[in-house]
């Protein structure tokens, strides 16, 4: 199996490029108040460097009908924010990538239904956060996020650092990742050699689970 990579908060022609050159597949730029966020000039202007088949996500947390649609004019390719934010209507080809804060009550709700998945794209996919939101370095339950894995194509996040992807991929076995604050020097600044082995990390992962029979679920 594939697990696609999600690198979040590139705030900088630096960690743009650093993101690239470590192997992402898709890109996220936070446009909520964050230490992370950029303006809608800045995102622009990072936007024209990312090549074709590196997908842009515009990155919200709970957001108004206004901030998004003031995103969406840019060249974006997904809009991430949670679920009960009220989006305006997305531009053709643009598509909704969800976020679920994880919680005990989690499996209890009614997920979105998966679309279908562009090429090697995020499309269809749901987030998975840890229980504070985004940014914050909190995890998800792992059984949780492995029985969810089961039920959805879930993307992965919350708390995930170079150090922990590895074990967490072989866990959860979920369809993508998402990291942020684990790839950090200091607070709102990436740090290229993390983002390189979380990428390694995450593709050692994938070798690891083409032998590994998928367990039972606790």
């Amino acid at each position: 199996m594939r697990i696609l990579v999600k690198l979040c908060g590139i705030r900088t022609r630096a960690a743009l490029e650093g993101a690239l050159e470590a192997g992402a597949d898709a890109l996220g730029f936070v446009l909520a108040e964050s230490p992370r966020r950029v303006s809608l000039v800045e995102a622009e202007e990072l936007l024209a460097r990312v090549p074709a088949g590196v997908e842009r996500v515009a990155v919200f947390a709970r957001a108004a009908r206004a901030g998004l649609a003031a995103a969406l004019r840019l060249p974006f390719d997904a809009l991430q924010a949670e679920l009960g934010s009220e989006l305006p209507e997305l531009p053709p080809g643009v598509y909704f990538l969800p976020v679920l804060r994880d919680g005990p009550e989690l499996e209890a709700r009614v997920l979105p239904a998966a679309s279908a998945v562009g090429a090697g794209g995020l499309r269809g996919a749901l987030v998975l956060d840890g229980p504070a939101g985004g940014g914050r370095g909190l995890p998800a339950d792992p059984a949780r996020a492995a029985r969810l894995a089961r039920r959805t194509r879930l993307v992965l996040a919350g708390g995930l650092t170079p150090d922990n992807v590895h074990a967490r991929c072989l866990a959860v076995r979920p369809f993508a990742v998402d990291a942020s604050s684990g790839l950090e020097l200091e607070r709102g600044r990436k740090d290229p050699a993390r983002m390189r082995a979380f990428v390694r990390a995450v593709r050692a992962a994938e070798l690891e689970l083409q032998t590994t029979p998928l367990p039972p679920l606790s």
